[in-house]
């Protein structure tokens, strides 16, 4: 389901957000929220890695090493 977001930016982030998305063939709101959406993915992409990280990343560790001295292939 989609929503709509309305935010206000400045007049120089605004000029940005233009100037990138005519680059690209885009309309500005298009740009911004696939921009938006992007960002977002990333940051649950990360916290996702962070998770199993904490979770795993001993045994990880004591099987594959910790650095690049080790014999990890």
């Amino acid at each position: 389901m989609a929503r709509e977001l309305r935010i206000e930016i400045d007049d120089v982030l605004y000029e940005q957000l233009e100037r990138e998305a005519h680059e690209r063939h885009e309309d500005p709101a298009v740009y911004a929220g696939r921009f938006l959406a992007h960002q977002l993915d990333r940051a649950r992409f990360l916290e996702g890695a962070q998770a199993f990280a904490e979770e795993h990343g001993q045994a990880f560790a004591d099987r594959f090493g910790t650095g690049s001295s080790s014999h990890a292939a």
